[in-house]
């Protein structure tokens, strides 16, 4: 039989679950050209396994080495199987058939009845049309296949049950949370009635979680009327990065100088045509369901309320990963004295922009010259003159890093409410 599968093994940490998935490829070794493991450490292989090749990943990600190696791939097809994934020991060379048709297998993967659908094997021409995204693109990099089959049509795809089991794991809170994550994903792509809803993004320095807050705007269940961007002035790569996103009719990058968050969101004020607005921070992300959870609140918002908010789910930045904290659930606010004394920022802020518009957008306040703050100084202007709505929603990610500019500046916090 003709040899026309690379297999390619991603992020198997232990050996015990990498010598794992290479005993379940013995069924289809008769197809198998070559075996590439992607790793930082070279583990111990037995020799009796040949054609297998070690590439040591370095510094780069999953996302980025794998569009890197698919040039060079001479089969028809790639197999993928990651962390710790092995094929079915059932399954024989003939189960692993794609129809003329189509480009992609999908299976899943099911653990405590969470199913994650994922490809497993792709036409090589395919994916040098269709590559994968890079790790600064993703909210947590076990999003990677998920994410990558979203953008794949169903007409391409063929899913076929029972190919691929997992070796054991512990399952922890932070993995517990990023499957609920991903199967958002999973859920077709729809339009529902509410009215017209903007995001909103200040970006400063952000070049390492930038595209990943912008990603997770265009990978909604149904899409914002509008994705607007303004750069305030970066002096990292971030500026650049936008630039490479600027694609598509309803998204727009826009840079000025640096004048800090209040003046960043003024300046795209008069490009909001919907009637609301949700502002996401730039090192921040969004899950796929906010767009169609946040209008089904907004349908029965009342007409005196200017903020719509809910939870905030809380992450710590680890060096390569993302570790889950806690779901900050929010409370009513009911008053100035509410709003000053929230245990933590109020959000996700969705604002009605008709409101916001009137009171002259953001305030720039003395202080800190209006760079500190800028959410609390515009909820102290709007609570005058409006009430705020709560609701027990959860779709807002908060990623708790060294870099973020409140973390850097919580000291000046009690000075702050002196001068408001």
């Amino acid at each position: 039989m003709l040899k026309d599968i690379t297999v390619i093994l991603v992020d198997y940490s232990e050996q015990s679950a990498l010598l794992k998935a290479i005993e379940s490829l013995n069924n289809i070794s008769s197809r198998i050209e070559s075996v590439l493991v992607f790793t930082k450490n070279k583990m111990n292989i037995d020799k009796s396994f040949k054609n297998i090749k070690f590439v040591t990943t370095s510094n780069k990600d999953k996302g980025q080495m794998i569009n890197e190696v698919i040039p060079s791939i001479p089969t028809s097809y790639v197999l993928f199987l990651e962390e710790r994934d092995y094929l079915d020991f059932s399954l024989t060379s003939d189960t692993l058939e794609i129809p003329y048709s189509k480009n992609v297998l999908t299976t899943h993967n099911t653990n405590n009845n969470v199913y994650i659908h994922r490809p497993l094997l792709i036409h090589t021409s395919f994916l040098k049309r269709n590559i994968f995204p890079t790790g600064n693109q993703l909210p947590f990099k076990e999003a990677l296949f998920p994410i990558w089959l979203t953008n794949v049509e169903p007409s391409q795809q063929i899913h076929k049950e029972g190919l691929l089991r997992q070796s054991r794991q512990t399952r922890s809170a932070t993995i517990l949370e990023k499957e609920k994550q991903i199967q958002k994903y999973q859920v077709e792509k729809k339009l529902s009635e509410g009215p017209s809803l903007t995001v909103i993004i200040s970006n400063y320095n952000m070049g390492k979680y930038v595209e990943a807050a912008v990603a997770s705007c265009q990978l909604q269940m149904e899409p914002f009327e509008q994705i607007l961007i303004i750069d305030d002035g970066s002096t990292d790569n971030s500026y650049h990065q936008l630039l490479q996103l600027n694609k598509g009719k309803n998204i727009k990058v826009f840079h000025k100088s640096n004048g800090g968050k209040a003046r960043a969101l003024n300046y795209l004020l008069p490009f909001v045509d919907s009637e609301f607005i949700l502002e996401l921070d730039a090192d921040d992300w969004l899950d796929a369901d906010a767009v169609t959870v946040i209008k089904g609140f907004l349908n029965t918002l009342p007409k005196e309320s200017s903020v719509l908010y809910g939870n905030l789910r809380k992450w710590k930045q680890l060096p390569e990963d993302v570790l889950f904290k806690r779901i900050a659930k929010g409370v009513p606010v009911n008053g100035k004295s509410d709003l000053l004394s929230y245990r933590f920022p109020l959000g996700p802020r969705i604002y009605r922009t008709s409101t916001l518009k009137e009171i002259g957008g953001f305030p720039v306040i003395e202080f800190a010259d209006g760079r500190l703050y800028e959410d609390v100084s515009v909820l102290n202007k709007l609570i005058t003159r409006s009430s705020f709505q709560y609701h027990d929603f959860t779709v807002y990610n908060v990623r708790e890093h060294e870099e973020s500019i409140t973390k850097n500046n919580n000291v000046e916090w009690d000075e702050f409410l002196r001068n408001l």
